[in-house]
């Protein structure tokens, strides 16, 4: 047991005896952190910073999987959310946050003329595709991206474990960035496919117009197009992707940064898709649940009021030009390069003809936690991250980036590996 991970450790041989995996998330779990080298479970978090259970401190670039977008234990939102919760949690009847919540994604986001809540990306997602499928009578699927847990999407992976092959079947993959590969399902299934999902972007960006080129191509064959904003709502610009690359879809979801990492998801779009939600069966007992509902409106208030995205671009921008300096100055751009938009982007590693990319990012990670970046190879920003925080993470990668050319160059991973690599697992996207 590792004396930097003591606490850690023992909490998760503990925690492996009652939960599958020892974490509730698979992108938390052991599968993505290197045993020995890595820290399990959190204890607090405050802005840009968070505490493990041994009590080490990181500057955060994961920020729950980008649920996190105005820092931990933003002020505003912990005080919508304290005084909520001296009128009550869930009710027998409906709330007025549901309502208020509502009319303001309608008024920030392009695409929105109806909304209806969910607990998880998945709940809008699924609900999204079922919607569709209503509106259209088509069953098929072609989605582009990482779209959740349910059947309808995971059966087309390679974690289909428990979903039936009808199911698997409904559901076909494309690229991003290839139309032709979009097409060929459209040509496979003649006037079946209900709805075209796809993230608008995570680690390229879009060429040749390649949304516009999709949306077209989804109006051709009289399917709905939806964007899943799971991730880039409310961290691309106010209005998501949708308003950033100026394309506005029949359906989007929402989640993550909606309520700056309270439980909340929505399914948003045209109105007479929307409608069928009075036929189309999504219903949560906690669908209307206000502590969410009271932090989502004062989220959104806030990223109206000051320059949220604005300050999360620059920073982001900082950070993409510094490491991508850092690269180059190393000589390490043959397995090392970056991608996706400043607020969100990604160190994107390569395999090499010595080591596998999970190899190399084992050390990745082993190197950074131990100078106090938390990291899955993502740059997940807040607007609780600062200069100095920006100065920092490149000074760890001015660190790390030539112990991984010297690692990879020289044949000596297995020298400053301190743990077993990680194995290749599925990957989501």
């Amino acid at each position: 047991m590792s004396e930097r991970y003591q606490k850690s450790e023992a909490m998760l041989e503990r925690a492996l005896c009652s939960i599958p995996l020892g974490s509730q998330t698979f992108s938390k779990s052991k599968t993505q952190l290197p045993y020995g080298v890595s820290p399990y479970f959190a204890q607090k978090a405050r802005g840009s910073r968070i505490w493990d259970v041994d009590g080490n401190e990181y500057l955060d670039f994961i920020n729950s999987l980008c649920a996190v977008t105005l820092g931990y234990n933003d002020p505003d939102v912990n005080a919508a959310v304290k005084a909520q919760l001296e009128e009550g949690v869930i009710f027998s009847l409906p709330h007025t946050l549901e309502t208020l919540v509502a009319e303001k994604i309608k008024e920030m986001v392009p695409c929105a003329e109806m909304v209806r809540f969910g607990k998880n990306g998945s709940d809008a997602t699924a609900g999204a595709i079922r919607v569709a499928r209503a509106y259209t009578h088509r069953d098929h699927v072609a989605a582009c991206g990482y779209h959740g847990w349910q059947d309808w999407y995971i059966g087309a992976t390679a974690r289909n474990a428990g979903v039936p092959e009808s199911t698997r079947s409904l559901t076909h993959l494309f690229t991003y960035n290839d139309p032709d590969s979009l097409q060929r399902i459209f040509d496979g299934h003649p006037g079946d496919v209900a709805a075209v999902i796809m993230e608008p972007m995570n680690v390229a960006e879009p060429q040749n117009d390649f949304l516009h080129v999709v949306q077209d191509m989804a109006r051709k064959n009289g399917t709905a197009l939806i964007f899943d904003e799971t991730i880039t709502g409310f961290r691309y610009a106010n209005g998501g992707a949708q308003e950033l690359f100026g394309i506005t879809p029949d359906l989007a979801t929402f989640g993550k940064g909606l309520a700056n990492g309270y439980p909340v998801s929505a399914v948003a779009g045209k109105s007479e898709m929307m409608r069928l939600m009075e036929e189309v069966f999504f219903s949560f007992t906690f669908g209307g649940e206000t502590l969410s509902l009271a932090a989502s409106l004062a989220t959104m208030k806030k990223l109206q009021r000051e320059p949220v995205i604005e300050t999360m671009r620059t920073i982001g921008g900082k950070i993409l030009d510094g490491l991508g300096k850092c690269i180059q100055a190393n000589d390490a751009g043959h397995f090392l390069s970056t991608g996706g938009k400043p607020v969100w982007s990604f160190l994107v590693i390569k395999d090499t003809p010595a080591y596998s990319s999970w190899k190399i990012k084992t050390l990745f990670l082993q190197e950074m936690f131990k100078r106090g970046v938390l990291t899955i190879g993502t740059h997940n920003v807040s607007y609780a991250h600062s200069r100095s925080d920006v100065e920092r993470l490149l000074e760890v990668y001015q660190e790390v980036v030539p112990i991984l050319k010297d690692a990879v160059d020289n044949r000596r991973l297995e020298q400053y590996l301190e743990c077993k690599p990680l194995e290749p697992l599925f990957k989501v996207r």
